[in-house]
């Protein structure tokens, strides 16, 4: 059987690097592609560098950076989604608040 990075999914390690990625700087593609090079040369993410976050479906290659892309996009949305959220929470008026003005 397949692991999930050989089988081209994502797997939650690489979710988790880009998220990493993303929280240290909130911006998009192709900004975070730069942001997660100099993350990975330094060796910032849980120790990795370029080869350990390859085995875990993370490459920088040409050819794999439609797969990085759609990774990040997915990521992007779900962080941003989760910002918006609980930035309604916050924002939201509190139920009976009014009322007992």
């Amino acid at each position: 059987m397949l692991s999930a990075s050989a089988a081209g999914l994502p797997t939650p390690e690489a979710e988790g690097f880009v998220r990493f990625c993303y929280q240290r700087r909130r911006v998009g593609w192709p900004e975070l592609y730069d942001e997660m090079c100099a993350v990975a040369t330094r060796g910032l993410y849980r120790g990795m560098g370029t080869d350990a976050l390859a085995e875990i479906g993370v490459g920088f290659s040409l050819f794999e950076t439609p797969k990085l892309a759609q990774l990040v996009a997915m990521v992007v949305a779900e962080e941003q989604a989760a910002r918006r959220a609980a930035k309604a929470a916050v924002t939201a008026p509190v139920a009976g608040a009014a009322s007992a003005a």
